[in-house]
């Protein structure tokens, strides 16, 4: 059974054809009304007559349209029509999977992440119907735009993975520029995005605070909920690699930008912003705003409320935020953070780290109350942790880590941050997940509108086994930051470890399209490979693999798997001989795949011993099912909290 539906906008029409079982037509009928309500024409089987024309004209609107929908429930995974249907969409790369009644799209189907509809209950802008809208936009779009070629973006830091709670992973260089992953005007309702102020003081070292100024203003929208406000990374990505607004709202997938400029001289500062409809590229709002630069916060604020009245003409003025949760009212601490927060994301090495780590210290002591600068230090220590500090100190990088943002908390007990930061640590400083649970699930309530805070659950949810929990949460986060290969790293990670080989391997694709330089995927690409018994593709993704410890681990792997021991042994070798006892874990991975259980499991303790934090993944990770009977490997999962 099928349906059509076209867009009625500009230029051609975006034709969607639904796959459905005739016993789901109830279902079939509210998603109709829904995308109707959303703006589309639908045309659906129901209106056709009988006949010799019917199976004609669904073959003719199939080989037509420009995304497939497939409604997968208890019944039509069984049906041969549906087969028939997703087959074509899938083959001709325009599917769209939607799952109803709790049902799994069967074997061949599960390339694409699918959205689910069972909780729905027909609200027509319900955040389901949202995102099933975006995904159709993103199918047509990908489709129309699969010729052009993609070119490179700069600027994603390990700073960035840490902030989305991307335990030891990095993510750097790279990109793409016109990747319209969730193209067009997806969001139903207002939508923005804030894109880099230009610096105008002629100095290029004030570039942090008119960045800052931006990041602020932000994350204060982006706490009403009214708005939905694109994040940081894809914000910024497509800000700086186009000058036209409607692609950049395109690309963005919003319904305006926010931009502007920042002019500071002498005690005074200047921000002009503008609001541009992303549709026509003409702006529907400026104003310029001028106070002295200690009163830079309350410039914030009053530009916050200028741009939500302007937005949200309908709602109450109480509605609008006027300072950011959690945020300061001293001007200096505002501008001290700033510099912390430019420091942080250089990405420069051990020096930037601490200088980073000295600002956000300072803005503190400027005003202790700050609690947004309470809780990024806790991301700082725990990078210093794992990353420079000797094995005697890491546990008190730690608990600096737990004692700032647990300070953070006390100040802004609704700000999600906090409890994002304090999650963190207490799942890859102090290894206990159970601990880590209910701090992560406080920021997941809290920060629903916030890119970072999601991604980081949804990599939580992953280590533990919460993957339709995750799968929401990183829905939520793409969305938000289309543009930011770290999202969809964490959307592959989670599906790699519940073993949705085909999901995983396409949000790991959209990553790298995104990030051609990002550490992790040619692993996890890798491993995949590996995990499906194709050892030379796998030793293909692995050499290419940029970090050293994940090259040298999977050429381990897969060396042995083609017999060749003395090059797999080689590269453990060199692995333990240049990395020692920070590679535990990944010694108890190429160990477990040798067939060498007794020894992965000793690895896997020291591991644990250590506090390295790559054990949060023991219990879902596929490279360790070789131990998973083992009463050994049971005891320390027990141990670390995990059953």
């Amino acid at each position: 059974m099928s349906a059509a539906a076209g867009e009625t906008t500009q230029g051609p029409a975006t034709t969607v054809f639904l796959s459905y079982a005739r016993d789901d037509r109830a279902k079939a009928e509210a998603i109709v009304v829904a995308l109707e309500a959303q703006g589309l024409t639908v045309w659906w089987d129901g209106l056709l007559e009988g006949g010799h024309e019917f199976a004609e004209k669904i073959e003719q609107a199939l080989a037509s349209a420009d995304a497939v929908v497939v409604l997968w429930s208890p019944v039509s995974i069984h049906s041969h029509w549906v087969r028939d249907e997703a087959a074509t969409g899938r083959d001709r790369g325009r599917m769209v999977p939607v799952t109803i009644g709790g049902a799994e799209p069967p074997l061949g189907f599960r390339q694409l992440q699918h959205i689910d509809l069972s909780s729905w209950r027909g609200r027509r802008n319900a955040p389901e119907i949202d995102e099933l809208y975006h995904a159709i936009m993103s199918t047509a779009g990908a489709a129309e735009s699969e010729p052009r070629k993609r070119r490179p973006n700069a600027g994603l830091s390990r700073r960035s993975a840490i902030f989305a709670g991307a335990a030891g992973m990095v993510l750097v260089g790279g990109g793409i520029a016109g990747f319209e992953l969730w193209r067009g005007r997806g969001h139903s309702g207002t939508s923005i995005g804030v894109i880099p102020f230009r610096n105008l003081s002629g100095d290029p070292a004030e570039e942090y605070f008119s960045d800052g100024v931006a990041e602020e203003l932000r994350a204060t929208l982006s706490e009403n909920g009214e708005l939905a406000v694109s994040a940081e990374t894809s914000s910024d990505v497509a800000g700086k690699k186009s000058s036209d607004p409607r692609q950049i709202a395109a690309a963005l997938g919003v319904n305006f930008l926010l931009e502007g400029s920042v002019r500071r001289e002498s005690d005074m500062v200047r921000i002009a912003a503008h609001i541009v409809d992303g549709v026509t590229g003409f702006d529907k709002w400026t104003q310029t705003f001028d106070h002295k630069l200690d009163d830079v916060l309350a410039l914030q604020s009053e530009i916050a409320d200028f741009v939500t009245d302007a937005l949200l003409s309908g709602i109450a003025a109480s509605k609008a935020p006027r300072d950011r949760l959690g945020g300061t009212h001293n001007g200096a601490a505002f501008d001290t953070y700033l510099r912390g927060v430019a420091l942080y994301k250089l990405a420069a090495g051990e020096a930037s780290d601490f200088g980073a780590l000295d600002q956000f210290k300072r803005a503190v002591a400027l005003d202790p109350n700050y609690a947004v600068a309470q809780a990024a230090p806790s991301r700082v220590y725990t990078v210093i942790a794992n990353t420079y500090s000797p094995t005697g100190k890491i546990k008190l990088f730690h608990q600096l880590a737990e004692d700032a943002a647990r300070a953070a908390i006390r100040i802004a007990p609704a700000l999600a941050d906090g409890y994002s930061a304090l999650g963190f640590v207490l799942l890859n400083g102090e290894l206990d997940p159970r601990a880590a649970a209910a701090q992560y699930q406080h920021s997941y309530q809290l920060g629903f509108g916030n890119a970072d805070i999601l991604a980081g659950y949804a990599s939580f949810a992953g280590r533990t086994g919460r993957f339709a929990d995750g799968r929401v949460a990183i829905a939520r986060a793409q969305r938000l930051d289309p543009l930011n290969p770290t999202v969809f790293r964490t959307a592959g990670l989670l599906e790699l470890d519940a073993r949705q080989y085909d999901a995983a391997l396409s949000a790991l694709h959209t990553a790298l399209a995104l990030n051609p330089k990002a550490i992790g995927i040619h692993q996890a690409l890798g491993d995949i490979a590996l995990l499906g018994g194709d050892a030379p593709a796998a030793r293909a993704e692995y050499d290419k693999e940029p970090d050293p410890i994940g090259r040298l681990r999977g050429l381990a792997m897969a060396d042995m798997k083609l017999s060749q021991a003395n090059a797999a042994q080689a590269a453990m070798a060199e692995l333990k001989a240049k990395y020692g006892n920070i590679t535990y874990y990944q010694q108890a991975q190429v160990l477990a795949q040798w067939g060498h259980s007794d020894e992965a499991l000793n690895c896997l303790q020291q591991a644990v011993t250590s506090g390295d934090p790559g054990v949060v993944r023991s219990m879902n990770d596929p490279l360790l099912d070789p131990l998973k009977k083992n009463r050994k490997f049971s005891q320390i999962e027990r141990d670390l909290g995990f059953a």
